[in-house]
Formats: C-alpha cells, structure tokens, sequence
C-alpha cells in the first residue's frame, strides 16, 4: 500500500513509548507508505527515534486533530476505547479505518475493547485482529546522535504528571543522597520544581538538569546512565527502551498494565506496594506512600550497571 498511513496517538512521552511496537508493526507492514503521527508537536524528536514514523502532525488531544490534504488510505486508533478517537479519525474520511470495537460505530468491525492488558500487548493485538503482525517487546529506540549531558550518572527523576504518582520529594532526596554518598554521579531531571530537590540532596548546581534538557537530551542521558530511579512516569519507558537498568515506583496503577515487559526483571526492578486507586488523584495513592526509601536504596544497588557497560 502505498499513499498515507495516520496514526492518532495524541496523549504523553510515555504513551508514545509504549505504542512503539504497534509503530513499528505498521512500518512493516506498509514499507511503502508514509506514516503520520497525530501526536503533540513536543514529541517530534522522540517519535523519530522510532524510525517508524515519518512525521508527526501536531495533535494536543482529542478534538485537535487537523488533517489536511487528501484523505488518508489507512487510519489506526491507537489513542483510545472511542467514541471520540474514532470520530476524530473519520472525520479524516481514511479509505480504512483500524480500531476496537464500539457500540456507536456498529459498522466499524474490530477485537473487543480489554482493561486486562498491558498498554503495549493491547495495540499488538488490536493490530493481530488486522492480520498485522507486531511484536510487544520491540520497545527499544535509536540512541540518539548528540552526547549525554551527564554520562555514567545515576539519574533521579522526581515527578509525575498526577500527584497520585509523585513519591514524596524528600524521599527522592534521601534515595539521591545516598547514592551520591556512595561516590556516584547523581543528577534530577524533571521541571524547573525538582531543582529544590537537588538542593535538599546536597546536590552541587551541576547535579540539576531539570528544566534543561530537551527530549533529545534527555534521552541520551537515559542511554548513557547507570541507574534510573523513577516513578510511573515516561522517563521510567525510556529506560526500558534503551535497557537501562531502572528501579520503578509505582503507586495507583499496576505495572501489569504500564511496567516494563515480562522478563526483563534482572534489569528493571518495580516496586509496587499491591493496591491499586485512582491514577488522576492530587495526592499520593497509599500504596505508592509505603514504598521506604530503605528499599527503593537497595533494589537500586541491585541492578547498579558497571562503569564499563555504559
């Protein structure tokens, strides 16, 4: 096939992360065609770390999506269940159109909508139900061409897009003085807010790269670390794309369905206290709040790379 391929994906880092192998599922699958990601224009840099999408049409959600042009041969749903995703991309008049089943659209066929699935299986297997084939541990990504911003570091990553997620700060700052004690590089990323952190971790002015780097930084910082220490957020999927060993704080929501993959446990340590809650609240989920600082230390230390493998 050839002509345009739309894919609307118009949420965060980490959705982008995890849709990788669907992406690359398409690319297969049509060679010739030219893959567009509906997406927001912040993710450009990363979508072509992907080396499956070709452009990416800037999208800030649902209800944005502006496509131009002749109407595409093929558009995939891989933002949501519907109806409103679905509607965005009819609205593009596709020749085709892949998604999950939905009651408002009895004629559009597709597999059942599932919550028991891990977000990077379900548009596998939506695809599968195409007769598209795309594998759900693809999740890796290009290194970047420019060079890491603190290479061989341990790096903290503080911040969350929902305080649900957000593990005290003064924890993070514990766990970032401790490895810094112990003679590591540490440094935090996130936003401007995390630089406090820093300070409170005893931390020198060069330890701060929050609200410094951009996404093509930060992935190269990511590639190149020792140790990611994170909570559910899309800087814990970029070390799972680069294999850089990480240890996961997870709060309202499962890693079943957001972790790392299956069996890549010896590298990617997740901490989740069994209790699931609501992944949109403004304060931290309980379960996430009896995650210590003792044992986000230690899983660390556990999977700590050597200076050498960097």
């Amino acid at each position: 096939m050839t002509g345009d391929v739309l894919v609307l994906r118009a949420l965060g880092m980490g959705d982008l992360l995890v849709a990788v192998p669907a992406l690359r599922g398409l690319r297969a699958a049509f060679p010739d065609a030219r893959i567009t990601l509906a997406a927001p224009a912040a993710l450009d840099e990363l979508a072509a770390l992907t080396g499956a999408v070709d452009r990416v049409l800037p999208t800030t959600g649902l209800g944005a999506l502006r496509w131009t042009g002749a109407p595409p041969a093929l558009a995939v749903n891989l933002h949501g269940s519907g109806p409103e995703s679905v509607t965005d991309l009819l609205a593009t008049r596709p020749d085709r159109l892949l998604t999950h089943r939905h009651p408002h659209f009895p004629d559009l066929d597709g597999p059942d909508w599932r919550e028991d699935q891990h977000e990077a299986l379900r548009w596998c297997r939506m695809l599968a139900f195409y007769d598209i084939a795309a594998d759900r541990h693809d999740l890796g990504l290009a290194r970047p061409e420019v060079p890491s911003p603190a290479a061989d570091a341990v790096v903290v990553h503080p911040g969350a897009a929902f305080g649900s997620r957000r593990w005290p700060p003064r924890r993070f700052a514990e766990v970032a003085r401790e490895f810094s004690r112990a003679g590591h590089r540490v440094v935090v990323t996130g936003s401007a807010a995390e630089r406090d952190l820093a300070a409170a971790a005893g931390l020198g002015g060069d330890a701060v790269l929050a609200g410094r780097t951009g996404l093509t930084e930060l992935a190269a910082l990511v590639a190149g670390a020792r140790l990611v220490i994170s909570g559910d957020t899309g800087v814990g999927h970029l070390a799972t794309a680069y294999g850089t060993p990480s240890v996961l704080l997870f709060g309202p929501t499962p890693p079943w369905r957001w972790g790392p993959p299956p069996g890549t446990e010896d590298r990617h340590v997740v901490l989740w206290a069994g209790e699931e809650g609501d992944p949109f609240a403004g304060t931290p989920a309980a379960g996430l709040l009896r995650i210590t600082v003792d044992e986000v230390v230690a899983a660390g230390r556990k999977v700590l790379r050597p200076v050498a493998e960097v």
